[in-house]
């Protein structure tokens, strides 16, 4: 699909709001239905259908498909802010027992996150240096359930061999996660290259304006819906509709950014 067709047009169904080249941000908590069938029939589907904000939304909804389209996911959940996405990414794949290898030197709140909250459920973390494959295979336990992937990573900028490892992971069954704020979908889409899933902080690239905290977490359709229908509404950290039409707004000048950021010398 061509990206400035996805990032002007895909889901922008102007006809719905007055022919507006602008989409309206719906700010509405709740949404009207002529009968109380066609309200029971909605919840029957609520990911698709806006019935109360902190499920679905119009505005949102638009955005989540521009997104989901660019990275070459099947769909995209958005959220209050990155560190929100990685949770419940990370929650929607680990049970009490199990053990995660991640790369070393994530991301602050990643790292707090499986040093600090896990293991209060007996989730236990390996840190490892990703750059070799083999560091994988040996920090890989019986009750491993989650690769933790930043290529490149937080702060040091190291790379892992992608589809080596993510190879390795379905060998043994094991999920994995990358963290792909730096590169953003524009320089790297890791689901071809065989991720599972993988997240955002909306704040930075994809928004670009330093006036939205956001999070995404891009995957196939059936992850998606099951994170959608436990964490998603059991945590409740959703993003506003202003702000999912503000990241909307950034997405559009994506291009333009990424293109000149990738030019400048510091």
């Amino acid at each position: 699909m061509d990206l400035s067709y996805i990032l002007n047009h895909l889901g922008e169904n102007r006809d719905e709001y007055f022919g507006a080249v602008a989409p309206p941000v719906i700010q509405s908590s709740n949404f009207y239905f002529k009968t109380v069938e066609q309200m029971r029939n909605a919840f029957v589907n609520e990911q698709s259908t806006s019935i109360y904000t902190r499920g679905n939304n119009p505005t949102i909804a638009m955005t989540a498909q521009k997104i989901a389209a660019m990275e070459g996911a099947e769909d995209a959940l958005l959220l209050a802010s990155g560190s929100a996405a990685i949770a419940m990414a990370v929650l929607s794949q680990v049970k009490a027992g199990d053990h995660i290898v991640c790369v070393n030197h994530p991301y602050s709140w990643t790292h707090k996150l499986l040093t600090q909250f896990l293991p209060r459920f007996n989730i236990s973390t390996t840190f490892i240096d990703g750059r070799d494959v083999d560091n994988f295979k040996k920090a890989t336990q019986p009750n491993t359930t989650l690769y933790y992937l930043e290529s490149p990573n937080t702060m040091y900028f190291e790379l892992q061999d992608l589809p080596a490892v993510t190879s390795l992971a379905k060998q043994n069954n094991i999920k994995t996660i990358i963290d792909n704020s730096y590169c953003t979908m524009l320089v790297q889409q890791p689901i071809k290259l065989g991720v599972d899933i993988v997240v955002y902080s909306a704040t930075k690239y994809l928004n670009g304006h330093s006036d939205v905290v956001a999070g995404v977490i891009c995957s196939n359709s059936e992850t998606i819906k099951k994170i959608f229908h436990n964490e998603f509404m059991t945590l409740g950290a959703i993003i506003s509709p202003w702000n999912g039409w503000l990241l909307m707004r950034g997405l559009r000048t994506l291009p333009l950014r990424l293109n000149h950021i990738s030019k400048s010398v510091v």
